[in-house]
């Protein structure tokens, strides 16, 4: 398991591109789409501080190892949707 910095470095990095990412397909999108980059963009901003603030405090009677790895898991699959979601867009 990586420290908790480290992890929670990685989450920050990660979504900064993802936040990246939306603006620049919202740029270049028409004005249709606007209302759904800004929906995007907010469940981004939400993923972020959902996922920083659980790595710094784990679920009570779950082993670390086990926690992390979910946390890990689900972080992965929160992220692969949302690269769905603007790719689609």
């Amino acid at each position: 398991m990586a420290n908790k910095r480290s992890l929670k470095r990685a989450i920050n990095a990660i979504s900064e591109e993802l936040f990246v990412e939306c603006v620049a397909a919202s740029l270049y999108s028409p004005e249709s789409h606007q209302d759904d980059a800004e929906a995007l963009l907010t469940s981004i901003i939400k993923m972020q501080a959902d996922f920083t603030t659980r790595v710094s405090h784990a679920e009570p009677g779950m082993k670390p190892k086990l926690y992390y790895k979910d946390l890990r898991e689900k972080f992965t699959a929160q992220v692969s949707d949302i690269v769905d979601q603007i790719n689609n867009h």
